[in-house]
């Protein structure tokens, strides 16, 4: 039996069919671009939305709906004024490693570039989370996380003075934190992790780089040493478009 392409039993467009039956018109054209997508290289430019709408004979709303939902799912990305065919997301592991290292196993070029770095007592909430004793002087390291220059990412990290009394002058913003704790022979013991889609807020979106309707993964840490003292409270946002999360479950 002949059908036709997005009634075909196993069509990209199939499981966008709701109960009533009737396949919404922008996701029968998102399925078909979607096509066109896997077809091109990454980077490369995709039609415009009215060589797009011309070709599917559909108005040019339903097509800027299936890109807003290509670029949501990372498979399109925004460049100047056109749409181009993005790489494949990257996959960070949840484990106590870091951003550098998750990032380099993939061939890519890790990065950050420095927001700001602070000095503060630790205040009631930040005490209470994670062990650590009110008023004693904390470090708040926040940068822009990169792969290959691209912006994907915020990360901001607080630790006590005590444990790293030379971030502000022996530190490099642009290495890992990581391996800097381990040069001064501190290691990870265990820690929490829990994790959450957001939105960015403005000033989050801004210093990322992206519109603050794009959701994000959103990843709270607490660390401890092998001692079980609190070591780092990290809160890690990543574009939810660029990054996908990994774990190795044992039973």
């Amino acid at each position: 039996m002949d059908y036709p392409y997005d009634q075909a039993p196993g069509a990209p467009v199939r499981s966008g069919i709701p109960e009533h039956g009737r396949v919404p018109k922008y996701y029968a054209v998102k399925a078909r671009i979607d096509v066109l997508v896997g077809e091109l290289s990454e980077g490369a430019l995709i039609p415009t939305e009215r060589d797009l709408s011309e070709r599917f004979g559909v108005a040019r709303e339903t097509v800027r709906q299936a890109l807003r939902e290509l670029v949501l799912e990372g498979k399109l990305r925004r460049q100047g004024r056109g749409t181009v065919v993005a790489g494949p997301k990257l996959q960070q592991p949840l484990s106590l490693a870091s951003y550098t290292e998750g990032v380099r196993r993939q061939g890519r070029t890790p990065g950050r570039s420095l927001v700001g770095l602070d000095r503060f007592p630790c205040p009631d909430a930040l005490a209470a989370e994670t062990g650590l004793e009110r008023g004693e002087p904390v470090w708040h390291l926040e940068r822009v996380l990169l792969a290959d220059d691209e912006r994907v990412g915020l990360e901001s990290t607080y630790v006590a003075v005590a444990r790293v009394p030379d971030l502000d002058s022996g530190f490099d913003p642009d290495s890992s934190f990581y391996a800097h704790l381990r040069a001064h022979g501190i290691g990870f013991g265990d820690a929490d992790e829990r994790v959450e889609t957001v939105l960015a807020t403005p000033r989050e979106a801004l210093l990322i780089g992206t519109p603050p309707a794009l959701p994000m993964l959103l990843i709270h840490r607490i660390s401890r040493d092998p001692e079980g003292r609190p070591l780092e409270r990290v809160r890690s946002l990543y574009r939810g478009d660029r990054f996908s999360f990994t774990a190795r479950l044992h039973g």
